[in-house]
């Protein structure tokens, strides 16, 4: 009997035992479970993390091909300013050295004039003095016959008037001469001046033909967006001053997301094909567009990189879905299309205050070709 009981406790024994055994090892096999969970969630955010920091790198590299190429067009666009420069200050030089010696000519002429005008008085005195010569003359020749003068001293007076004759003839004559000469002159300083006028007539007439000229190539911008306006009439609502197409993020996104909402898509690929659409077809933009440039842009709630890397992300998101459709495969769009985030950088203000709901956005905006050099060509040309 006693031996009996000592066996049923032993079996009880081993039974609770089995049983601790098995619970400790359901918490083990629960417990590796959890960490190879965690170990499977930290590797996905892992690569997730990994993705995304090889997405701005990307990015980044991307951005510094651009920033190199600008930076090369706007050492160019500085060289060929600086051609400018120079070519005005020599046309200027010119113009001033042209005027001087037209002052030089202008003061040689009333010279002559004033020469002019005091031979012609000597040629009238001299003309009064012939007259009362030959006056004299008349009268000698009257006294003589009434006074019945002996022939010799008649004939040594006519000598002597005759004499006086020769000498103010030949004095007549060499002021005639000088007069003539004086008038040649005058005459010939008077056509190069009318020359010299004709040149700098036509040199400033030329000068405001070029200015006319920059002036119009610096007005492309206007032209293009008033072409852009015309042809989209009251299909899309674009920036008036820039040009630019502007979509709120609250239809795109949901709060803090980078992924596009489906209902979002139709509209935006309505709105995209209206004007990518206008831009790659209309002959009076398509010859001038350079870029086509996505721009996310963020309110200033939160920090700066965090919505830089969330504006990065919409833009990039934006491009990559308009890749996808069939215009972007049509008129090979895909060199001409730059995504980019701004954080808060351009922040819409009203009345000094931020507009958060305007602010988030995307911005569809084109870019022309030297659209820099016109900037620094029209400041130039103003500049007073």
């Amino acid at each position: 009997m006693f031996r009996k009981k000592a066996t049923d406790e032993g079996s009880n024994f081993w039974i609770s035992y089995a049983d601790l055994m098995a619970g400790l090892l359901f918490v083990f096999i629960l417990l590796i479970g959890a960490i190879v969970s965690k170990s499977i969630i930290l590797k996905s955010n892992l690569h997730e993390k990994e993705d995304r920091l090889a997405m701005l790198s990307s990015n980044l590299e991307h951005k510094e091909e651009k920033l190199g190429e600008l930076s090369r067009s706007l050492s160019e666009n500085q060289r060929l300013l600086l051609q400018k420069d120079q070519s005005l200050d020599e046309s200027r030089k010119q113009i001033s050295e042209q005027l001087h010696t037209l002052k030089l000519r202008e003061d040689e002429i009333k010279k002559l004039n004033r020469m002019l005008l005091a031979a012609n008085t000597q040629q009238d005195l001299l003309s009064k003095k012939i007259v009362l010569v030959q006056n004299l003359l008349k009268e000698s020749n009257s006294t003589l016959n009434k006074a019945k003068m002996s022939l010799e001293e008649r004939n040594k007076m006519l000598e002597h008037y005759k004499g006086q004759i020769v000498v103010l003839s030949d004095q007549l004559s060499d002021v005639n001469e000088t007069v003539q000469e004086k008038n040649k002159k005058l005459l010939e300083l008077l056509n190069a001046l009318d020359e010299k006028e004709t040149k700098y007539d036509t040199l400033v007439e030329n000068l405001q033909k070029q200015k006319a000229r920059i002036k119009s190539l610096t007005g492309i911008k206007l032209k293009v967006i008033a072409a852009l306006k015309e042809a989209l009439g009251d299909k899309i609502d674009i920036d008036k001053k820039s040009g630019s197409l502007r979509l709120s993020s609250n239809i795109l996104f949901d709060k803090g997301s980078a992924v596009l909402k489906d209902d979002a898509k139709v509209q935006l690929k309505k709105a995209f094909e209206e004007y990518i659409g206008t831009l790659v077809t209309n002959p009076k933009i398509k010859p001038h567009l350079d870029k086509i440039i996505i721009e996310g842009h963020t309110d200033s709630d939160g920090g700066y990189l965090y919505n830089l890397d969330l504006s990065q992300r919409r833009a990039f998101a934006v491009m990559n879905y308009l890749l996808t459709l069939d215009i972007a495969k049509k008129y090979n769009l895909k060199p001409l299309l730059i995504a980019s985030g701004r954080s808060y950088l351009d922040a819409i203000k009203v009345n000094g205050v931020e507009d958060k709901n305007a602010s988030r956005r995307i911005e569809i905006k084109f870019r022309l070709k030297n659209e820099d050099a016109m900037h620094e060509i029209e400041k130039v040309l103003d500049a007073k």
